[in-house]
């Protein structure tokens, strides 16, 4: 698949490049970026290089991830707010994982970007449930997550693993009727 991009009322989300090596770079210098997320920790320029030259390229072409710079519109190439992917985890199931830069948190970008970017999955993907995991903690990837709509299904003990260390995580979901969109597949919820 060829990289799409995508907009909203205040955000570009964009397949990001070799052009954005050195923003990547220094947004994943932050150490809350690297306690919460898996990328590595130190964070070296090799790294986003290989992120943003061969990961990214090839997670679009192969449909494995689908990987979204958010973009503040406005400068030639957009000031970065953070990262967004959708990586496919089973038939018809993705996993949202994002950051956000340190000087953009709090205003609802992120949670903006899981909107429409899961909207994207939905209509174009033609998947059925969008998944967020975040390490038990982090609370601000879960207020992006509720924020967005996911419901919060629980705590999954030692699913995560970050940096080699297994830990616990929260787990949610997003549907597309959570958003007023019709599902590919039958979906028969259990009675209580």
């Amino acid at each position: 698949m060829e990289p799409v991009t995508l907009t909203t009322d205040r955000l570009l989300l964009r397949s990001v490049g070799p052009r954005d090596t050195d923003v990547v770079y220094s947004a994943a210098q932050d150490p809350q970026i690297q306690r919460w997320t898996t990328i590595p920790s130190p964070y070296l320029l090799e790294h986003a290089q290989s992120f943003t030259e061969q990961l990214v390229p090839e997670g679009w072409k192969n449909g494995s991830m689908f990987t979204f710079g958010v973009f503040l519109p406005g400068l030639p190439e957009g000031e970065l707010v953070g990262m967004l992917a959708i990586t496919m985890r089973s038939l018809g199931v993705g996993e949202v994982g994002f950051w956000a830069t340190k000087e953009h948190r709090g205003n609802g970008y992120i949670t903006e970007a899981t909107v429409a970017v899961s909207r994207w999955a939905f209509t174009r993907l033609s998947i059925d449930r969008v998944e967020w995991r975040a390490e038990v903690g982090n609370k601000g990837s879960r207020a992006v997550a509720e924020h967005a709509g996911f419901t919060i299904e629980g705590t999954l003990r030692s699913a995560l693993n970050n940096k080699g260390v297994r830990r616990d995580c929260w787990v949610g979901s997003l549907l597309p009727s959570d958003l007023g969109l019709p599902s590919t597949a039958p979906y028969l919820p259990a009675r209580p």
